[in-house]
C-alpha cells in the first residue's frame, strides 16, 4: 500500500523532512515529477543532505528509490548528487537508487534555452530556476524530446540532439551558445554509467504493489505550482498534484493508505507570481530570518507571509488529503499577534470569492480577511508531545483543522528528524 506525500502550497513546506521519517517504514521511496528544480532537506543524525532529484528516502539504508517516468532528468546532476550523498557518509546509494527508462532527458541545450526564454518575457519573467525544467517538458510535449531509453541507442540519440539544438537555433540564432558535438561525445560515457540504474518502471511498479510493498510517494514543489490547478502561468511545467503521482507512476488508485498534506505554519514563495498574505514589513522580515527561508534549489530568499487557509482548504479540494502535517510551528513562537487568511474579497464587489480564483488580474487585487490568534510566546522548539504545546498554539492547529475539514496527524517543531509530534487520526 502507498503513503503519498504532497505540499499544499507553493512548495518549500519542508516535505523532505516527512518523509525521511517515513520512509523508514517502507521498502520502496519514489518520486514521480519534476527534476533537480525541487529541493527536499534532510537533517539526520546531525547532518543536513540536501536533495533535489534524488528522492529523500535514500537515507534509509533499507529503502530502494525511484525516480519514476513523469520526472526529467539531468544526468550530471544526478551523478553530483550520488557524490555529495556518498560524501556526507549515506551508504550503498549508488545500489539504492533507479531512473525510468521513460524519463525524458534535461540536455544543456533545454538549461541554455531556458534562460533565452525568461529573457524573452523581460519584467514578466515566470522565475523559473533556469535548470531546463520547462524547456524539456515542451519538447516532450511537442513530441521531439528524448528519453532515457533512447539514449542508449546512440545513432538515436545523437540524431535527436542535432535536431533539437537545430531547432533552438533557429529560434535563438547566435544567442543560443551550445556545442553540441560536446554534449554528444559527453553522453558517450555517461551511456556506460547509467546502465546499472536505468529500469523498465512499470513492471517494478505492478510487481511491488501486486506483492504489497509499502510504498512512499514524494512530491516535488506543491498544488499551487501544478500546471493545471496553480496560478498559471507562475507554475513549473508538471503536475504537481495527486494526479501527476498517477501518470508519473503507474500507482494502482485502489491501494493508497494515506495522502498527506504538507502545511508550513506560515506562508513562503520563492520567485515570481502572487502571494496574497505577503508580508512587507517587520513581521515578514522576522519570518524569512527565524526560518532560514531561503530556497534549497535556487539560494534565493523566500517571500513570507501568513498562513493562507485558502490555500490549503483549494488544495485540499484537488488532493483530497487524509491527514496533514504542520511544519515549523517553533518559527511562529515569538510573535504576540499571529495571522491567518480565512477568505478573499473581490474588491469590486466587497464579496467573498468561493475559492481560489484562477484569474491572475483579480488574484492581485484581492483583500485578504484574516481571522487573528494571540500568540503563545513561549518554546515549542523540539517539542515532541501535543499536550506539552501551549494551549493557544493548540488552537491554533485546532482552528486550522476545522477550517480544512482535515486532521494534522504531524507537527513539525525544529529541524532535527527528532522534533516532530506524532498524533493519532
Amino acid at each position: 500500500m502507498a503513503t503519498i506525500v504532497l505540499g499544499t502550497a507553493f512548495g518549500d513546506e519542508g516535505k523532505g523532512k516527512l518523509v525521511d521519517i517515513l520512509s523508514h517504514e517502507v521498502k520502496l521511496c519514489a518520486r514521480a515529477q519534476g527534476g533537480h528544480n525541487a529541493g527536499h532537506t534532510v537533517v539526520a543524525n546531525g547532518v543536513n543532505y540536501d536533495f533535489h532529484l534524488l528522492p529523500s528516502g535514500l537515507v534509509n539504508p533499507a529503502c530502494t528509490n525511484l525516480v519514476g517516468s513523469g520526472a526529467v532528468v539531468h544526468v550530471p546532476t544526478f551523478f553530483k548528487e550520488l557524490e555529495d550523498l556518498e560524501k556526507k557518509g549515506l551508504p550503498n546509494v549508488r545500489g539504492r537508487i533507479l531512473l525510468s527508462d521513460r524519463c525524458h532527458i534535461i540536455t544543456d541545450c533545454h538549461i541554455r534555452v531556458d534562460g533565452l526564454e525568461e529573457k524573452e518575457l523581460a519584467g514578466r519573467n515566470i522565475g523559473t530556476t533556469n535548470r531546463g525544467i520547462g524547456p524539456t517538458y515542451s519538447t516532450m510535449a511537442s513530441r521531439n524530446g528524448i528519453t532515457l531509453s533512447e539514449m542508449f541507442d546512440e545513432e538515436v540519440f545523437e540524431r535527436k540532439l542535432r535536431a533539437l539544438a537545430y531547432g533552438f537555433k533557429k529560434r535563438f540564432g547566435d544567442l543560443l551558445e551550445y556545442d553540441v558535438d560536446e554534449e554528444v561525445q559527453r553522453f558517450k560515457g555517461y551511456r556506460t554509467e547509467l546502465q546499472q540504474y536505468v529500469v523498465d518502471a512499470v513492471p517494478l511498479m505492478s510487481d511491488a504493489q501486486a506483492k504489497g510493498v509499502k510504498i512512499l510517494i514524494e512530491g516535488a514543489q506543491a498544488l499551487m505550482l501544478d500546471i493545471n490547478f496553480g496560478t498559471y502561468p507562475f507554475v513549473t511545467s508538471s503536475n504537481t498534484g495527486l494526479g501527476g503521482i498517477f501518470t508519473g507512476l503507474a500507482l494502482d488508485p485502489r491501494k493508497i493508505d494515506n495522502i498527506i498534506g504538507v502545511v508550513k505554519a506560515y506562508s513562503t514563495r520563492v520567485g515570481s507570481g502572487h502571494l496574497p498574505t505577503e508580508l512587507f514589513d517587520a513581521d515578514g522580515e522576522k519570518l524569512q530570518k527565524i526560518g532560514h527561508e531561503v530556497g534549497v534549489s535556487t539560494g534565493r530568499p523566500r517571500r513570507c507571509g501568513w498562513l493562507d487557509l485558502v490555500v490549503v482548504k483549494y488544495s485540499h479540494a484537488i488532493n483530497h488529503y487524509t491527514s496533514l502535517n504542520l511544519t515549523k510551528l517553533d518559527i511562529l513562537d515569538t510573535f504576540p499577534v499571529i495571522k491567518v487568511a480565512v477568505a478573499y474579497k473581490d474588491p469590486r464587489t466587497g464579496e467573498e470569492i468561493p475559492s481560489f480564483p484562477a484569474d491572475q488580474k483579480l488574484l492581485e487585487s484581492v483583500e485578504v480577511v484574516y481571522k487573528e490568534f494571540e500568540g503563545w510566546n513561549s518554546s515549542t522548539t523540539s517539542v515532541t508531545d501535543w499536550y506539552s504545546l501551549p494551549l493557544k498554539a493548540r488552537k491554533y492547529i485546532e482552528f486550522i483543522e476545522e477550517f480544512v475539514g482535515v486532521k494534522v496527524g504531524w507537527i513539525g517543531t525544529g529541524p532535527k528528524r527528532e522534533d516532530m509530534i506524532v498524533r493519532k487520526v
